[in-house]
């Protein structure tokens, strides 16, 4: 095997905001960004047979 990539950040923003609505009932917004880190990742391995292993890193 070979290391084709090797960075350390956010892959994906993600954010949620609550809504209430005018019938009293609440609704939650999601949204996800892809990071450029992100975009990296995906051009790296785009067409390779990878594994790919994920560690939280503490802040």
């Amino acid at each position: 095997m070979k290391e084709i990539f090797n960075m350390e950040g956010v892959f994906v923003r993600y954010h949620e905001k609550k809504v209430r609505l005018e019938n009293g009932d609440e609704l939650v917004h999601r949204s996800e960004e892809p990071t450029e880190l992100w975009w990296k990742l995906k051009e790296a391995i785009k067409g390779r047979k990878v594994r790919v292993v994920v560690y939280e890193v503490e802040e």
